[in-house]
């Protein structure tokens, strides 16, 4: 009777989710159990058909499969359909629906790692990846007055952008001075890579006290970009957070249940 979830993707070893779902369901006392499923580029249908033919209550997607899923499902929810991409399937009685909770993932990890709130305030993204556009969404979702995109191609900028509606725009790199908020949403730093191909398009030194400084990247915890920002008086928040809370939020579409959110922090604090 074990109810089983899962996370789709290439490669998908190295996922923190089913570490990230299967502490939850110990916490809830459910008998719920997360595996990894390794599903090669192209081969989402065939992952989303046998979702459906064994029953499996929920999976969450990542790369590079999140535009593919958006189209093999019954129904998306708004933001996913927005997005034209989907993190997480929950079954809603026989229908199968593809939501997207990393941009609300980011938000929560916001008010828990900096007690920001984003109503009100002016906001600068850097990048405009899947993931930049879910921030940039969720950000004018969550009431900023000004969201504004730094990329190496204005073209990308202006599509990313437009997901704020009329309080979205392109900008330069010199916004960043007058944000409230400042993140860091592109690869670089990753594992602790620090190339001079990924000079970041925004200087963390010119951040400073009163700034939230932002990285989406988790691994290392804390990037060179944002340790640079945090030596300049900015407040950091990390990648992991986002990582933690865009989980939660899949297991309550799942379950029907709040997430033990402490313990899927305790899960991938040490």
């Amino acid at each position: 009777m074990t109810r089983v979830v899962g996370v789709i993707g290439d490669p998908v070893g190295h996922s923190l989710s089913p570490r990230l779902h299967n502490a939850a369901f110990d916490a809830l006392g459910l008998d719920w159990v997360s595996v990894a499923f390794p599903v090669p580029d192209g081969m989402a249908g065939g992952a989303v058909a046998g979702m459906r033919a064994l029953g499996i209550a929920g999976l969450s997607v990542t790369m590079p499969h999140k535009a593919a899923v958006a189209g093999l499902v019954d129904r998306l929810t708004p933001v996913a359909d927005v997005l034209a991409a989907v993190n997480c399937l929950f079954w809603d009685g026989d229908s199968l629906v593809g939501d997207n909770t990393d941009g609300i993932g980011f938000v929560a990890s916001l008010r828990r790692g900096a007690g920001f709130d984003p109503d009100g305030r002016r906001c600068l993204v850097i990048g405009a990846g899947g993931a930049a556009r879910a921030v940039v969404r969720a950000l004018a979702d969550a009431g900023a007055t000004d969201v504004v995109v730094v990329n190496r191609t204005a073209g990308r900028a202006a599509t990313a952008a437009a997901l704020a509606g009329d309080r979205g725009r392109v900008g330069s790199p010199g916004d960043a001075r007058s944000a409230d908020l400042v993140v860091q949403a592109t690869p670089a730093g990753m594992g602790g890579s620090s190339s001079a191909d990924e000079r970041p398009l925004v200087d963390p030194g010119q951040l400073g006290a009163g700034q939230v400084a932002a990285d989406l990247v988790y691994h290392p915890r804390m990037t060179r970009w944002l340790l640079d920002a945090a030596g300049a008086g900015a407040t950091p928040v990390g990648g992991l957070g986002m990582l933690v809370h865009q989980a939660a939020a899949q297991l309550e579409r799942w379950t029907g249940q709040p997430a033990p959110v402490e313990a899927m922090w305790a899960a991938v604090s040490h």
